[in-house]
This record gives structure tokens, C-alpha cells and sequence, in this order.
């Protein structure tokens, strides 16, 4: 009985004892509204993003673009608790992608992004006189293209914070195993004599 009260102090000690985790501090996104990856076809009003802690809106800049980099953010954001919204305001049908910056309790900057794709949108305006030799739409389609392929830099930075907390998950994993195994021994030990 001792014993199992030994290893069970162990097991909840173990967490005391490390070192706390550096990514702890990191502000991250949880959830957005529409979803990464997301095809829809009614536009929304807002987009929301959501964050594990909340984000300190003097250190917060969001902005949200279309196809042709064209800026549809339709307003300032709001801010409540862990959540922030922008007002959208549409243009074509394609892809937009909502990019943010937020600080995090320990100063680091965290930055990335969400893509959705607008499935219809407003009929684009009519190209000037000289936009249409200048030969523009058929840029945009090479552009829209190569743009999703530039996604592993924000999926970089993501996974750079996952793994700062990976590591941790694993040691506790293996703290947690030991203690149990050193417990078995223990009872057997115990059982022999």
C-alpha cells in the first residue's frame, strides 16, 4: 500500500519536476470560421478566427485577400476573449487567404494563415483600356496556382510550435512509463517475500 502510494507520488511529481515548456507561451490558432481548406459557396459576413489564449489587440494585425491580392477585409477587427472577427466584404470567386500576426504572453510573434475558397463571388470589374493588352488575366491564373504552393511557410511555423510541445508530451509519456514500470517491480518485490 505504501508502495502503490510512492509510485502513485511519483507519477504526480513527475510533471512538477519538468522543465515547463517554451511553446507553452505561444499563442495558436485553434479554429477559424470558414475552416482552412474550406469551399463555400454563400460568402460569409465575418470571418473568425480563434486562438488558444487571447490574442492583445495592439499586437494583432490580420488581413484578408483575394484573388489578384486584392484586400477584403471590410473593416477593423473585433475582439472577444480568445476569438477575433473581421468583416468581409467579397469580390471574385477564388481563393482568399486570411494571414495573422499575434504576440504571445512571452513576446514571440506567431504568424500564419487560412484559405478558403469562395466558390461564387461578384462579377469582376470590367478591365481598363489598358489593362487588357497588358495581357493581366491570363497573370492571374499562373498566380493563383503558385500561390497555394507557398502554404508550407505558415504550416512550417505551426509545426516549429507543435514540436516545441512534442517533445515535452513524450518525455512526460516516458516519465509516466518508468514510474509505472519502477511500481510493477515494486509490487512483485513486495508479492515475493
Amino acid at each position: 500500500m505504501a508502495r502503490g502510494l510512492l509510485v502513485l507520488g511519483l507519477a504526480a511529481g513527475v510533471p512538477v519536476l519538468l522543465p515547463a515548456a517554451p511553446a507553452a507561451a505561444h499563442n495558436s490558432l485553434t479554429g477559424s470560421d470558414p475552416k482552412n481548406g474550406a469551399r463555400v459557396a454563400t460568402a460569409p459576413k465575418r470571418i473568425e478566427l480563434r486562438f488558444l489564449a487571447s490574442p492583445a489587440p495592439a499586437t494583432t494585425k490580420i488581413t484578408v485577400t483575394g484573388p489578384d491580392n486584392v484586400p477584403a477585409a471590410g473593416g477593423a477587427p473585433t475582439f472577444a476573449a480568445n476569438r477575433v472577427s473581421v468583416p468581409f466584404t467579397p469580390g471574385a470567386a477564388g481563393l482568399y487567404i486570411v494571414a495573422y500576426r499575434i504576440g504571445s504572453a512571452d513576446g514571440h510573434p506567431v504568424s500564419g494563415e487560412i484559405r478558403f475558397t469562395l466558390t461564387t463571388g461578384t462579377a469582376a470589374a470590367p478591365p481598363s483600356t489598358t489593362a487588357a493588352p497588358t495581357g493581366a488575366a491570363p497573370s492571374t491564373p499562373t498566380a493563383s496556382p503558385a500561390t497555394p504552393a507557398a502554404s508550407p511557410t505558415p504550416a512550417a511555423d505551426e509545426a516549429d510550435d507543435d514540436e516545441g510541445t512534442g517533445w515535452l508530451w513524450a518525455v512526460a509519456a516516458a516519465v509516466v512509463l518508468v514510474a509505472l514500470g519502477a511500481g510493477l517491480l515494486l509490487r512483485r518485490r513486495s508479492a515475493r517475500r
